[in-house]
């Protein structure tokens, strides 16, 4: 039987711009917006609404784990996690969005990412901890090279987050688990299927790595997200993913063919929703031998002391929300990986504006 719960909260998910609902059985439905976790007022779900749930992703009842899909009643597409915890069924619900966001509207480096996107060979890292939006930033630049450029654009996720519809660029989107088995193994088969552009969902391991790496070195455009706090911080995750012995020839060959990294966080904003903060930097001849020599150190202060329009830290970007008034100072101190210093660059803007009112 049909369950009018399970509609009742797709729909309030996509009304809420929800990312996710996380549902539990004897309990009231969750759902993730803007990064925080929000009950949702309805009953607690039962086995009879579960058994609904099993049913529409074509589980059996008896599955204790299980991946499918679900179509809401509006049109809306839900990824579905079928699990069970203390032997009580439970599901995590994704929504694959088709509203794909326009790049001048994120808060991203717009012109930078339009000139890597524009490159027709080499390798764009966006990097970030979970739920930071590195999914959304490439999705806007890859929509931007659908709508005016003739390319093949494969990608590689898990899961799909949005579902583009082919303009001028030709989409082929694999997701892991249903279409490909591993992340590694579908970048590989990517390379036989006549791309242009390849996006990989994420480099969890040194062979996805090594892979991407090769891709762009055979010329292709590769977009990769990977879970780092920083762009330096990136570089030594990648490293860190192969054999001591084999780091150096990684760092010659990585540096020769990234393009550059962007990495963001969403932090809150004045208006009571989130901002996006993001550290970046284009590779250049300099950071070329930085990145070579696995000098980290010597890359932050690049990234700090470098032209602004093509390197930004996270503390000038920081202080230009403040500015800005799209977030408030005790919130960025709060923020700030060196309070005390972003407190001194606080303090300039404060002497800046009284100045000028003078």
């Amino acid at each position: 039987m049909k369950s009018p719960l399970i509609d009742e909260l797709l729909r309030v998910a996509v009304v809420s711009g929800a990312s996710d609902l996380i549902l539990h059985s004897g309990r009231p439905a969750l759902m993730r917006r803007e990064g925080e976790l929000t009950p949702i007022e309805a009953p607690p779900l039962t086995d009879a609404d579960l058994d609904d749930l099993w049913e529409r992703t074509g589980a059996s009842v008896a599955a204790l784990d299980h991946d499918g899909s679900l179509i809401a009643p509006d049109g809306s597409r839900f990824r579905v996690n079928l699990l069970r915890q203390l032997g009580a069924r439970a599901a995590v619900l994704r929504r694959i969005l088709r509203e794909i966001p326009v790049l001048d509207t994120l808060g991203v480096p717009t012109e930078l990412l339009r000139e890597w996107s524009g490159r027709p060979a080499g390798i764009i890292i966006v990097s970030g901890p979970t739920g930071s939006g590195k999914s959304t930033t490439v999705a806007a630049a890859l929509e931007a090279i659908n709508q005016s450029v003739r390319r093949h654009i494969v990608t590689i996720e898990d899961p799909v987050e949005y579902i583009f519809e082919s303009k001028a660029s030709l989409f082929t989107q694999r997701e892991v688990g249903i279409d490909t088995p591993t992340f590694a193994e579908g970048l590989r088969r990517s390379l036989r299927q006549d791309p242009d552009v390849i996006f990989l969902g994420e480099i969890r391991d040194a062979l996805s790595a090594a892979t991407a790496i090769q891709a762009a070195e055979t010329g292709h455009l590769v977009f990769a997200t990977l879970h780092s706090s920083t762009c330096a911080d990136a570089i030594d995750r990648l490293q860190l993913l192969f054999a001591p012995d084999e780091r150096e020839a990684v760092r010659k060959t990585l540096a020769s063919q990234l393009l550059g990294i962007l990495c963001q966080r969403l932090i809150p904003a004045t208006d009571g929703g989130r901002a996006l903060l993001c550290e970046f930097f284009s590779n250049a001849a300099s950071s070329r031998r930085i990145i070579a020599d696995g000098r980290m150190s010597d890359l932050i202060d690049f990234i700090m002391r470098g032209d602004p329009l093509a390197a930004r830290s996270f503390a000038e970007s920081l202080l230009r929300l403040v500015k800005d008034g799209r977030v408030d100072g005790a919130t960025a101190l709060e923020i700030s990986d060196n309070p005390q210093e972003f407190s001194r660059m606080l303090r300039g803007i404060t002497s800046s504006t009284q100045s000028l009112r003078r």
